[in-house]
């Protein structure tokens, strides 16, 4: 049974608060190994992300999901920093990111099953360190974390990914925690689906994101037809000249599967944010995807992606 409140960093909330949610970005990426790596992704300005926020609270959006997962630029007491800011819900997740967001060396690979599942649980029910698993020391703030999330690539799951999946669906069945994946341009989206089925998981508080990049019609009817939900965000990506597949995928399958579609940004560049002096903004899909739906006389199903989904997907079920 789905439960009536969702986590956010501030404390759990009734999901009547809820409001326009967007269901997948990245709001705080601060200093570790991918951003040295790779400085685009740096999201850690607390006065940048928060004037951000402010002008999407101020558009309507009420809530998003931050998809950063543990020691992968995690940092709560910003996420708690720029919530307060701006009056903007902020789920952040337990779990674990793709392998290239890590050291080869890193402890997530000689962790057990157990360590993970009681890790990701702790994350859920006691609250998130402080220093993010990155130093000798754990000191669990009272903030905690609201879903958790996994990773996959190009190609066959490793018996690594599949240790990670075991646990991921050990914690969400024992604390009722939502889970996100990532999922690279929607490969392996159907191999995913069904892995969660075959252990047990919840399925309509999974979702997997970036399915829209697989394009295909059919490959995503198949996985919908799994019963998890899909998160499309990439309706501001195909470049001028291409096919918009995500408006395409949209126009022709929420009529079928009204309550199973989500949307978001995924604006992990700074270069898409207003407030680091990119494009599109975070207000994009608010400015947008209405007009689209209307166009197709599809505008009653704004409410279903923007608002009801996201309450059904993100809300707390009863473990079992």
């Amino acid at each position: 049974m789905t439960q009536d409140f969702f986590r956010t960093v501030l404390g759990d909330r009734p999901v009547t608060e809820m409001g326009l949610t967007y269901a997948h970005e990245h709001i705080v990426i601060d200093d570790c190994y991918v951003t040295a790596k790779h400085p685009e992704f740096l999201l850690n300005d607390v006065h940048k992300i928060s004037a951000e926020l402010t002008s999407f609270y101020n558009s309507g959006g009420r809530t998003v999901v931050d998809t950063m997962p543990v020691n992968s630029g995690r940092n709560i007491l910003k996420s708690v920093q720029v919530s307060e800011n701006s009056g903007v819900n902020i789920i952040v997740p337990t779990g674990l990111h793709l392998e290239i967001y890590y050291p080869e060396s890193h402890w997530r690979y000689t962790s057990t099953e157990d360590d993970l599942t009681r890790l990701f649980i702790a994350d859920i029910e006691e609250g998130i360190d402080q220093f993010d698993y990155s130093g000798p020391l754990v000191k669990r703030t009272p903030h905690k974390a609201g879903l958790i999330k996994l990773a996959t690539g190009d190609d066959s799951f490793t018996k690594h990914q599949e240790l990670i999946f075991r646990a991921v669906v050990n914690a969400h069945r024992e604390t009722g925690a939502p889970i996100l994946t990532h999922t690279n341009f929607g490969r392996q989206a159907l191999e995913q689906a069904q892995l969660f089925e075959k252990l047990g998981a919840n399925l309509q508080h999974v979702v997997l994101s970036h399915v829209d990049r697989a394009m295909d019609v059919e490959y995503n009817r198949a996985v919908l037809e799994v019963g998890v939900r899909v998160e499309y965000d990439s309706a501001f990506r195909w470049k001028k000249g291409q096919p918009n597949h995500t408006l395409h995928l949209l126009e022709e399958l929420l009529p079928e599967y009204p309550e199973q579609i989500t949307m978001g940004m995924d604006m992990a560049k700074n270069a898409y944010w207003k407030s680091y002096g990119g494009q599109p903004g975070l207000n994009y899909l608010i400015e947008t995807i209405p007009d689209f739906l209307k166009s197709k006389g599809l505008e009653e199903y704004y409410q279903q992606v923007f608002f009801e989904n996201p309450k059904m997907l993100y809300a707390f079920f009863s473990p079992s």
